[in-house]
């Protein structure tokens, strides 16, 4: 564009070329245009990456992979470890990927964590409640897919209610719901994690797979597709990012912000209840314990792959790079030895960073 306003600003010159006097051939105005046209997309291109959150947090995981192949190249860039990554991320990526609404919203989910073990105990029990051999048929096993994945929209919905309608604070209502579903699947199991799993739900979802994938990556992957539709086509993404932009001036433009507040929460709460289930399928058990900072990594996660705190601004694929971020850490100081504290230490100082730049990026954008 500055190449454009700079050739029209200079006066124009009726002089013959001097190419022509000589009998050269002259430059094909043609070509000059198509190079300078490559060169300007090329430059274009360049300025819409470097100012994507997105882009820099992939050079992050790019360069760790990069690093711990250099130092370990017969143990850890083998297809096997990556496929082992991608397989334990798997059920954090659906907590995330809701989570990445959530916080577009400008809101917060620490309950995600909860809901996922209250989640697989419900489903646990009504199978069990329906056939209790683990050689129960595929109609228990969906079954207890649909009853876990109620139990998470439930949680959902009552989160978006008091949030929309009770006008409590996100960080306040969802702490709140994250105690209420933990100590009710302690309630319920009298704190002992259940074990009785039908074996078609744990051989193949939980470590089975399809074409040498594993069931669970393929699961992540599709709900990832779809939320990334939702999310960059449809009218639910664009009325969560109006929201999260300005509340306010969403309600005047006949958004009906409540109602679809609730949605978004019941859609974080359908995807933990639906992680609830495949967590059940994955370790052929509850998880009581195991699962409480579920929430914490989902959050740090959403941060880390460039959605904003401050809400209005996010993406699906940003978030599944986040997700990868802590799990490639904790593989590679795993290969190599290092104490796993160390890995706290460096998603801390990651997510800092992330949030700053953050910060930095709406302060210039305010400015200007």
């Amino acid at each position: 564009m500055s190449q454009m306003r700079d050739t029209g600003g200079r006066p124009s010159v009726d002089v013959e070329p001097e190419g022509a006097a000589a009998g050269l051939p002259l430059s094909d105005p043609a070509t000059e245009e198509q190079a300078g046209g490559r060169s300007g997309a090329g430059a274009l291109v360049w300025r819409r990456l470097r100012g994507q959150n997105t882009f820099w947090t992939f050079l992050v995981l790019a360069a760790l992979v990069a690093v711990f192949s250099a130092l370990r190249p017969d143990a850890f860039a083998t297809t096997f470890q990556f496929r082992s990554i991608a397989t334990e991320s798997s059920i954090l990526v659906l907590l995330a990927v809701g989570q990445t609404f959530v916080i577009i919203t400008s809101g917060i989910d620490l309950s995600v964590g909860s809901v996922l073990i209250f989640s697989g105990v419900v489903a646990v029990k009504t199978m069990n409640a329906i056939d209790s051999s683990p050689q129960a048929g595929w109609g228990v096993v969906v079954a207890g897919f649909a009853a876990g994945a109620a139990a998470g929209v439930a949680w959902g919905a009552l989160n978006g209610f008091l949030v929309a309608k009770a006008k409590v604070p996100p960080l306040i209502v969802t702490l709140g719901t994250l105690g209420m579903a933990l100590g009710l699947a302690q309630i319920v199991t009298h704190g002992v994690d259940e074990g009785t799993v039908p074996a078609n739900l744990t051989e193949t979802v939980g470590s089975g797979s399809i074409a040498g994938v594993p069931w669970l990556i393929v699961i992540a992957v599709l709900v990832v597709v779809v939320a990334a539709l939702m999310l960059n086509t449809s009218r639910f993404g664009r009325y969560t990012l109006a929201i999260g932009s300005n509340a306010e001036g969403a309600g005047r433009v006949g958004i009906k912000v409540d109602r679809h507040l609730i949605k978004v929460y019941a859609l974080s709460g359908l995807l933990a209840g639906f992680a609830g289930v495949l967590n059940l399928a994955h370790f052929s058990s509850t998880t009581l314990t195991s699962s409480t900072q579920s929430n914490l990594n989902a959050i740090a996660a959403v941060v880390l792959g460039g959605t904003s705190l401050f809400g209005g601004a996010g993406t699906v694929v940003g978030t599944v790079i986040g997700v990868f971020i802590p799990a490639v850490l904790q593989s590679g100081f795993t290969i190599l030895q290092v104490q796993s504290f160390w890995q706290t230490v460096a998603v801390g100082a990651v997510l800092v960073a992330a949030v700053y730049f953050d910060q930095l990026r709406r302060r210039r954008r305010n400015s200007s």
